[in-house]
């Protein structure tokens, strides 16, 4: 009997509503920091990685082009990119990143740097996104923010979407930084947990 679907089983709807939005107006790239937090505090507050197997939107969205579409090739992923010295590589690499596009957007706030529209795939290809700006009532700096993490949302994005076609759909899932930092934590709490017994 086919199982019927909850609530959560369309969240691949918020994720590509997310990049359509950042399209037209990129101070929508504010709401991925709930693809930040919520892991995280999923994480913290459950010891268990319930985001990445249930509330994942871009998983979902992955296992749907890639799986129901047929756009994957479903091959096993390579075992370099599984390895612990990749996925927590990565994960360093894209804290770098992070916090290079926080400092961009320190100097925008701080008048030292002007608003850059652009969008940059995969921290080297740079998108011209003006159209995208519109202005705002606040300082530059929020605009610049939304630039730069509306960059790093795409790339990995993109990341994922071209690991789903060469693997399996939902490739991206086993290298991608969110699910390494919640994994992490998940095994700091079982460590704490274990100890207290």
């Amino acid at each position: 009997m086919k199982q019927k679907k909850k609530w959560y089983d369309f969240l691949w709807i918020v994720s590509l509503s997310y990049l359509i939005l950042g399209f037209f107006n990129i101070l929508f790239a504010w709401l991925g920091l709930l693809c930040f937090f919520i892991p995280l505090i999923i994480a913290i507050a459950g010891g268990n990685k319930a985001y990445c197997n249930k509330f994942c939107g871009r998983g979902q969205l992955f296992s749907l082009i890639g799986g129901r579409f047929g756009l994957s090739r479903k091959k096993d992923i390579p075992k370099w990119l599984k390895s612990a010295w990749f996925r927590y590589g990565f994960l360093i690499f894209f804290f770098v990143m992070f916090f290079m596009m926080l400092w961009n957007t320190y100097l925008v706030f701080a008048g030292t740097k002007n608003l850059n529209t652009v969008v940059t795939l995969l921290w080297t290809f740079r998108l011209p996104w003006r159209w995208a700006y519109h202005g705002t009532l606040f300082s530059d700096g929020v605009a610049q923010f939304a630039f730069g993490f509306y960059s790093v949302m795409l790339t990995s994005t993109v990341l994922g979407l071209f690991t789903m076609v060469l693997c399996k759909p939902r490739s991206w899932c086993v290298y991608c930084p969110m699910g390494t930092m919640t994994q992490l934590i998940c095994k700091a709490k079982h460590v704490t947990s274990s100890r207290k017994k």
